[in-house]
């Protein structure tokens, strides 16, 4: 009896079954495969294309959400899988055969079919298993007299290929049965097709580097005038004008990094994936012949090492950018600080003279009320003189003047007291 254990985390058996998923097909040699790679496929295009061949030959359809189907359709046998960015289609037809490459797996399907799969054609590769050896003058007639790369694989096995597109629109790779078991030759003719279908994804990015690399060049060019001109303390540039270049330029490095961050990271891995396949073919070298391996490094390499410089660049370029905009804000956070400083420093002048011009006001002032108050003051003695009283209107002014000139005084020093210190509770 089982134990009871907790429940079921929802993914576990998506997970687990996603290492058996499209696993590789087991035959015997000789056989021949045409595989197929396109981009632009709609999924439920897709699967309504395999469904419907698979309908008109009797074997059992796709699932509706399926993204990979294996059938055995008689004549030939189809394998059908659904990856991120691109499809693939292999055909396989054991069986002896003429000639290589006269003919090819995809005479026995359905031509009508054929022509409406969904997509564009990236990868195209025919690859035959045969067990009888050939001279290296007969492989150089069936590769159309190109250069070949080839090596022993898998420990029981010879390969040979020019990875090039021949006139019927095919590459070709021919392998030589010596000794491969059934899964074996499966895995050869899996490690094979995903070769040529990641190389060619890998190489997606390479019309992109190219054409970033002049315009990444010239804003590099650019950023070095800003950097002068930052350098050079006597030059007259305005730090808004340059802050505004800088801008301009880190908003476009900006959206030249958004538009192929994508394209350049998906082709470093598919660079990956080309290495870790050709390392799978465990492969021992043939004489007269570069290994698949040395072709890559040779051609390929070269190819992923502009992706990667343009990136690279990219990226350099808008750390660039990221240090010159500090300094220029520093600079122009400097020179504001000083503008300020100086702004303080004019009005604490302009406060000062205020305070002596409103000190001379209250001098003017005190004169002026002292002499109204003595005014009063003569008035007020004249009156008192009429009335009858002894009163000499000339000696009251005069004691007067320094009576309200010091009760003037002190009332304006009062004042000024209250409003500088402010009300007293």
């Amino acid at each position: 009896m089982s134990p009871r254990l907790p429940p079921e985390h929802p993914q576990r058996r998506l997970l687990a079954d996603e290492i058996h998923a499209r696993p590789h097909e087991s035959f015997s040699t000789p056989a021949r495969a045409s595989h197929l790679a396109l981009l632009g496929c709609d999924p439920d295009a897709e699967r309504r294309q395999v469904a419907e061949l698979c309908i008109r030959l009797g074997a059992p359809t796709p699932a509706g959400d399926a993204v990979h189907h294996a059938a055995d359709l008689g004549p030939f046998r189809l394998r059908w899988e659904r990856h991120t960015e691109f499809s693939c289609y292999t055909f396989l037809v054991p069986g002896p055969f003429a000639e290589p490459f006269q003919g090819s797996a995809l005479d026995v399907v359905p031509g009508d079919w054929l022509a409406c799969l969904p997509g564009e054609v990236l990868a195209a590769l025919h690859v035959v298993f045969e067990t009888g050896e050939r001279s290296p003058e007969n492989l150089q007639v069936l590769f159309g007299g190109h250069s070949l790369c080839g090596s022993r694989i898998a420990g029981a096995a010879a390969l040979a290929t020019d990875f090039r597109i021949h006139t019927d629109g095919f590459g070709r790779a021919l392998v030589r049965d010596d000794g491969l078991t059934r899964g074996q030759a499966g895995r050869v003719l899996q490690r094979l097709t995903e070769i040529e279908t990641y190389r060619m994804m890998a190489l997606r990015a390479l019309p992109l580097a190219r054409e970033l690399a002049p315009t990444v060049a010239e804003h590099g060019r650019l950023l070095t005038g800003i950097t002068d001109s930052l350098a050079d303390p006597k030059d007259g540039n305005d730090d808004r004008a340059l802050l505004d270049r800088l801008n301009r330029l880190a908003a476009d490095c900006e959206r030249l990094a958004s538009a192929s961050a994508g394209r350049l990271s998906a082709s470093r891995a598919y660079h990956a994936l080309v290495q870790a396949r050709i390392a799978d073919l465990r492969e021992d070298r043939l004489p007269g012949l570069q290994t698949v391996a040395e072709f890559m490094h040779r051609r390929l390499s070269p190819a992923m090492a502009t992706c990667e410089s343009v990136w690279q660049r990219l990226e350099s370029l808008s750390a660039r950018i990221d240090r010159a905009g500090d300094l220029l804000r520093t600079r122009v956070n400097i020179a504001l600080e000083e503008k300020n400083r100086d702004l303080l420093k004019s009005m604490d002048k302009r406060a000062h003279l205020q305070l002596r011009l409103q000190e001379t006001v209250e001098g003017l002032s005190v004169v002026a009320i002292s002499y109204y108050l003595v005014g009063l003051v003569g008035y007020a003695a004249k009156g008192l003189k009429s009335a009858g009283l002894p009163v000499d209107p000339d000696i009251a002014a005069l004691v007067a003047v320094p009576v309200a000139v010091g009760m003037v005084w002190t009332g304006v020093k009062r004042l000024r007291r209250v409003l500088g210190d402010g009300p007293r509770r």
